[in-house]
């Protein structure tokens, strides 16, 4: 064990340096125009679907409820509830604890109204991506694939970029974005149990639990993604449900600072006093800039992860799938991260050094009690394994892209696990930095596709919303659109 524990301690020190190397790249990245990307792609979206995110709560929630389809030969594929679960599975993760208390102790309490900005316009984008990775799915082994991989080579005949594109997916979902919730998951467990994870004394807390987790996450992804969405189907309501209710208990607790939280969040949000660099570096806070982060990170739209689940469920219009995902923004940060942003602001104490899920942690302790930390530790746990899990279902279907062979995707697996294993023992930035810097640039790419496939988007809703004025059940048939025939299977669709 000792010569394992040095073996690591080594490795986490010479990593130092690519520490610094990845946060430039990061920082040129977000700096230089993603940020501005993802707004005005947005908003572009929202203009044209007439706010198609902010006007269709009730059809949400209404295909939420749809049935599980069936094939052709009896065979049961991914229902529009379980594709919703494997993708809030993925959303609903360390961003939505952690990140947001990282996004306020780094960018201030105006970084939640950046956060819901972000949302708010991202709506649209989480619908088109989503649309457009079920409308070009293909049939895999036990159910179906699909993403912008899928919808970059049949819809953009460029399987060049869709090959780039599952390149950046798989480092971010499989492995960086694993190695971040397990990350989590050691602060969390460590915090409760007051034990230090500093230095050589900590790395064998680190080491058992990157174990533990990983043979756990083993245990499901090995069964492939059918036993993924069922395992989603039960964890995610769960653990939505537990933490929800504290929020709930403590903002109620604290009512009377509800309108102070508010003024916090606004007054703050334009403060320019701090701005970023790059080439827009004077029109930019960062403020903004953690809440536009941290809010991507959490709920995805845009980034061309969510289009992989969506892809999988069976449904008779492919705009449903675009309803259940944008559903699924509106749940990830309008809802649960801005139940983590009032734990955090309610807390009325110095932050110190605390950040992270450290600064939630204090935060729920301070006001329920010492059983507090113990409390989120389990949440914490299972939203980044739920994430984990999420996470390699969204990368599966981007591996059978490049090859669907056994050997292939047993290799992967294996890998998956051990990042799992490397986010438990890694250093915390790298691991972070590494996620910022791998999801922007996976986001530039996708934002491109669902620009240049919008039109698309806006057929189908405008096939959808004529449908469902005359009184009918949606249902999406390629014979109406002969136009699309030549790049869309027609024994799918």
């Amino acid at each position: 064990m000792d010569s394992l524990v040095n073996y690591i301690q080594d490795i986490n020190a010479s990593t130092a340096g690519a520490t610094s190397v990845v946060d430039s790249i990061q920082s040129w990245i977000w700096e230089n125009f993603l940020f501005v990307a993802l707004i005005v792609v947005g908003l572009f979206l929202t203009i044209r679907t007439r706010a198609v995110q902010w006007r269709s709560l009730p059809e949400m929630l209404r295909v939420l409820t749809d049935p599980s389809g069936h094939e052709a030969d009896g065979s049961k594929s991914i229902s529009s509830f379980r594709a919703f679960t494997v993708s809030a599975a993925s959303r609903v993760g360390t961003g939505n604890i952690a990140g947001v208390a990282v996004a306020i102790a780094m960018g201030g309490p105006g970084a939640v109204f950046w956060m819901w900005v972000i949302a708010a316009v991202g709506g649209a984008s989480a619908f088109a991506e989503s649309l457009l990775g079920q409308l070009y799915k293909e049939r895999g082994k036990d159910s179906y694939i699909g993403g912008p991989a899928y919808y970059m080579q049949r819809g953009l005949n460029a399987r060049w970029l869709g090959l780039i594109f599952v390149g950046f997916i798989v480092l971010t979902y499989s492995f960086v974005f694993c190695a971040v919730q397990t990350n989590a998951i050691v602060e969390a467990g460590a915090n409760s149990f007051n034990i230090s994870i500093e230095g050589t004394d900590g790395m064998g807390f680190r080491i058992v639990v990157g174990l533990f987790i990983a043979a756990l996450t083993a245990a499901i992804i090995f069964g492939g993604i059918r036993r993924v969405s069922k395992a989603a189907e039960i964890i995610v309501p769960l653990m939505a449900v537990l933490y929800l209710v504290i929020a709930l208990f403590i903002i109620a607790t604290n009512i009377s600072l509800i309108p102070e939280v508010f003024g916090q969040i606004f007054s703050n949000a334009f403060k320019f006093d701090s701005a970023a660099g790059g080439f827009l570096g004077g029109l930019i806070s960062t403020t903004m800039m953690q809440g536009i982060k941290r809010g991507l990170y959490s709920n995805e739209a845009g980034m061309g992860s969510a289009p992989n689940a969506a892809a999988a469920a069976e449904v008779k219009h492919p705009v449903s799938q675009g309803m259940i995902q944008m559903l699924g923004v509106f749940v990830d940060t309008i809802i649960v991260c801005s139940c983590t942003a009032f734990i955090v602001l309610t807390y009325q104490q110095p932050y110190g050094d605390l950040s992270g899920a450290a600064l939630t942690q204090a935060a729920i302790v301070n006001q329920v009690g010492e059983w507090g930390a113990g409390f989120l530790a389990v949440i914490l746990f299972m939203f980044a394994f739920s994430t984990v899990i999420g996470n390699y279902a969204y990368a599966e279907s981007n591996v059978q892209f490049i090859k669907s062979h056994w050997l292939v995707t047993a290799v992967f697996r294996m890998l998956v696990l051990a990042w799992v294993y490397f986010g438990a023992v890694a250093n915390v930035p790298l691991v972070w930095d590494m996620a910022d810097m791998a999801m922007g640039i996976m986001a530039w790419i996708n934002l491109v596709a669902i620009l240049l496939l919008s039109p698309l988007a806006f057929l189908l809703l405008k096939d959808y919303t004529a449908k469902l004025k005359m009184g009918k059940d949606p249902e999406f048939k390629l014979s109406e659109h002969p136009g699309l025939k030549r790049k869309i299977k027609s024994d799918i669709w």
